[in-house]
């Protein structure tokens, strides 16, 4: 019959009873029951309750009762089915949505959430109820795993909408992370209080592929640039070269032309290692010796190279922080990046102006990351280099850190300058960003991340030249003309020299040589055997053995092969003679702590 709503009484006689029937009933359709009965008693009461009733008259009763049973039946019939089809509607609405929603409470306990937000928090709606969001919305940072703020709490915090830190990962229930996008907003009741928070969320691992595919596609540009570019500068290099070379053979020649080509060769060679250096700066791969270092001390050991670069109608002006904190970077390299930007601020006043480099400590915070995203909130200290110059349009500045990328008239800048300092700075674990504007000059933002660190830089002083010594020196080198040059000039301070050309020849000379040898000195990369096994063999042997190791290579390499530049004594190619013989006699001088001691000294062992 399809009735709108049924009466039942409760004692039927044989059989089942009312309760049975309008349970059974109401399993099969969706229609009201008003209980008419006699039975008033707790027992039926609670089993009436259990079959959902819409009215429940004891008998006997008037009409006017019967007649109200009825419509308050019908009526809140309808009313819950209307409110049934309010939640499938709401409920489909919110699995259509492409984004990840979840709704909380006021206390941040989750109340509601769509399929989607179930496949990326791993959580389904009926074990994430009740929940406080921060178990199942789990987030930290992709690099420093820091646990992030949730932005739920924050926005029934401040009650206003809060977006997610950038670089944010969410980790689901089974563990696996993925990178996400999110924003959170407060849910106000009919008198304006807060009564929970809804948070909106999305996987942007596809959006990271498609930028990255689109870096990609910018660097293979820029690295075109690159190619042709160290070309050109190589190809100039290796004429000067290649020309005073064989002026240097040709007869006839005195001793100050034959001095002035090798001055000239000397100083080509030098041009191509800084080629080198900056081409590894660029690319963030340059051999780095990290020390913990105040950022004033590398100002004022550069000051007077600054002044004398910049020229005498340049104002030159230092501000620096007294409590400045400590880094952790490679001070050469730093102090590259300031005559970079100081030789950039000087070409952009050719009229005269004023540079003013200033030091600070500086907070990082996420309003800063969201305009910055490389960088991570944090302690920094930051370096200014300003200047009073023409300064950049918003298309220069866009391209200012790219490779080869200048708007200098041909011959007077290879393009290299900013690409380096950009380099330098992220692989210092930095960032770097400029303030410019057409006339209005510019300003370099250099972030460092502070450490807590004491210095272990001396402030630069002028080093006499090394002396020479006695000692006994193994050299290993694979490539002939290294191991030659470096023969003759440890010979020329007086050093007895050993020479192998890899690892297995100096462990036979080690092992057949009768007297003590003092020194190791060790290309890093070889065939057949690594510096570093030959390193480890030849200390288990002679503990009393001192090592440096010797690579032009990346620090990548260098890492691969077992070894950290900052962890051991390291000379990094091309270097000059005056590095190897001050490094060499400061080896063979140290003091080596320790009660293992053999002729009242000892060397570094190298732990496999």
């Amino acid at each position: 019959l399809q009735p709108d709503l049924i009466l039942m009484d409760i004692s039927l006689g044989a059989g089942i009873d009312g309760i049975e029937a309008a349970s059974r009933i109401r399993e099969r359709m969706d229609v009201p029951i008003v209980y008419l009965t006699a039975n008033s008693d707790d027992a039926t009461l609670q089993r009436a309750k259990l079959s959902d009733p819409f009215g429940y008259l004891l008998k006997p009763y008037e009409d006017r009762d019967l007649q109200t049973a009825i419509e308050i039946g019908l009526f809140r019939h309808q009313m819950e089915k209307r409110l049934r089809e309010n939640e499938q509607w709401l409920a489909a609405t919110l699995a259509s949505i492409g984004d990840g929603v979840i709704a909380t409470d006021e206390t941040g306990r989750v109340r509601l959430m769509n399929t989607l937000a179930e496949s990326l928090t791993g959580w389904t709606r009926y074990n994430a109820i009740d929940r406080d969001i921060r178990e199942v919305f789990n987030i930290v940072h992709e690099q420093t795993r820091a646990e992030v703020a949730n932005p739920v709490l924050e926005a029934l915090r401040t009650g206003t909408c809060t977006v997610l830190a950038a670089d944010t990962v969410l980790i689901d229930r089974s563990g696996v992370e993925r990178p996400i996008d999110d924003s959170a907003a407060p849910i106000r009741s009919a008198n304006g209080t807060i009564s929970g928070a809804v948070l909106v969320f999305r996987d942007i691992s596809e959006r990271r592929r498609l930028e990255e595919h689109l870096r990609q596609s910018q660097k293979m540009e820029a690295i075109g640039r690159l190619a042709g570019g160290v070309a050109h500068d190589f190809n100039n290099i290796m004429t000067v070269i290649s020309g005073f070379s064989e002026l240097l053979l040709l007869p006839g020649q005195d001793d100050d032309e034959r001095a002035d080509s090798a001055r000239n060769i000397i100083d080509a060679g030098k041009r191509a290692a800084a080629l080198t250096q900056q081409i590894m700066a660029f690319s963030r791969k340059q051999m780095l010796m990290p020390s913990v270092l105040s950022l004033n001390t590398i100002v004022r050991d550069m000051g007077m190279l600054v002044k004398r670069l910049i020229g005498s109608n340049i104002e030159f002006v230092t501000d620096l922080a007294q409590d400045l904190g400590h880094v952790k970077a490679d001070p050469t390299q730093l102090g590259q990046v300031l005559l970079n930007l100081a030789a950039n601020a000087r070409d952009a006043m050719p009229g005269g102006g004023r540079l003013v480099i200033a030091t600070r400590n500086e907070v990082v915070t996420d309003t800063l990351v969201r305009v910055h995203p490389d960088m991570v909130p944090g302690s920094y200290a930051l370096l200014t280099v300003t200047d009073t110059g023409a300064g950049m349009s918003d298309e220069v500045a866009a391209h200012a850190f790219e490779p080869f990328f200048t708007t200098k008239d041909e011959g007077q800048g290879t393009g290299l300058g900013l690409a380096s300092v950009y380099g330098i700075v992220k692989q210092s674990g930095g960032d770097i960003h400029v303030v410019t504007a057409p006339g209005a000059g510019s300003t370099f933002h250099i972030y460092l991340p502070l450490v807590r660190e004491t210095s272990s830089l001396a402030t630069r002083a002028t080093l006499a030249a090394a002396e020479g010594g006695t000692e006994t020196i193994l050299l290993v080198e694979d490539d002939d003309g290294v191991r030659k040059m470096t023969r003759i000039v440890l010979e020329g301070g007086g050093y007895r020299v050993l020479e192998a050309p890899d690892g297995r020849e100096a462990m036979r000379i080690a092992s057949q040589h009768p007297e003590r040898i003092h020194l190791l000195i060790t290309d890093l990369v070889m065939p057949h055997v690594s510096g570093r096994e030959t390193a480890v063999q030849l200390t288990a042997s002679y503990p009393a053995l001192r090592v440096l190791f010797m690579s032009g290579y990346n620090e990548d390499v260098v890492v691969h092969h077992g070894v950290s530049s900052g962890t051991v004594d390291f000379l990094r190619k091309p270097f000059e003679l005056d590095a190897l013989r001050a490094k060499v006699r400061e080896m063979l001088d140290r003091p080596t702590p320790g009660s293992h001691t053999q002729g009242g000294d000892t060397g570094r062992s190298i732990a496999t």
